[in-house]
């Protein structure tokens, strides 16, 4: 297959440069880690705003990319001649650390560490945090059994304690800014747009609260916030 003629996403959202990095996302945490990465990394991309809306996220022309129909997704258009389809958040960032050669230690020791993290963020952080968010901003808010909001503010405490414990003494998770701080960060940020901190007691968590200061301090990380843009 030949990328842009044999790839039905191209017909919705078409390539400016079919010669670099095609992105499909939207900047929910899931897509701003993605976006983040690509900024940092310096890798050469082209982002494409595909809302969250099932006219887009259940076309034809993203679940040829996307069968899971989430965002994010990308092609590399030129590996070996040959493009490269990837999605799954966590797949992707790991897919342009070794692309790059950046934000993933080499050391054996070090990669499973940041690979451990990422996927703590993937299977834990991320599920828990975004049923809170379901279960307090959004449509689960009008449920009035309280039970499920307690359970994911239960869990959402439980995580914080566990990333706390593991920044003791430390500016990043896993020794220098990795992929892992990328998963991470952006679903901590999340907590603000639902409205939860309070609730979590956020602020008693003093080695995260250090940590999500220097995150946000990162220039990529304010750029990634809006990548690729809202309609």
């Amino acid at each position: 297959m030949t990328f842009p003629a044999d790839y039905p996403i191209n017909n919705r959202w078409p390539a400016k440069d079919p010669s670099v990095i095609q992105l499909y996302s939207f900047p929910t945490p899931n897509g701003i880690k993605v976006s983040l990465m690509l900024e940092e990394s310096g890798l050469a991309y082209e982002p494409h705003t595909v809302t969250l809306a099932d006219s887009d996220v259940r076309s034809p022309e993203f679940l040829s990319l996307s069968p899971n129909n989430k965002i994010p997704a990308l092609i590399d258009p030129t590996v070996d001649g040959e493009p490269v389809t990837v999605f799954e958040s966590g797949a992707i960032l790991i897919y342009l650390a070794e692309k790059s050669g950046k934000f993933l230690s080499t050391d054996p020791a070090k990669r499973a560490e940041t690979l451990q993290w990422l996927m703590w963020q993937m299977g834990g952080l991320g599920p828990m945090f975004g049923q809170l968010g379901y279960f307090t901003k959004f449509a689960g808010a009008q449920i009035e059994d309280p039970r499920p909001r307690e359970r994911f503010l239960n869990e959402g405490k439980r995580l914080l304690n566990v990333l706390n414990g593991a920044l003791e003494g430390k500016d990043w998770v896993v020794g220098d800014y990795s992929i892992a701080d990328m998963a991470i960060g952006p679903w901590l940020n999340a907590l603000e747009m639902y409205g939860t901190k309070d609730a979590l007691g956020f602020a008693e968590f003093t080695n995260v609260v250090a940590y999500l200061d220097r995150f946000n301090a990162r220039p990529a990380v304010q750029r990634a916030k809006n990548i690729p843009p809202r309609p």
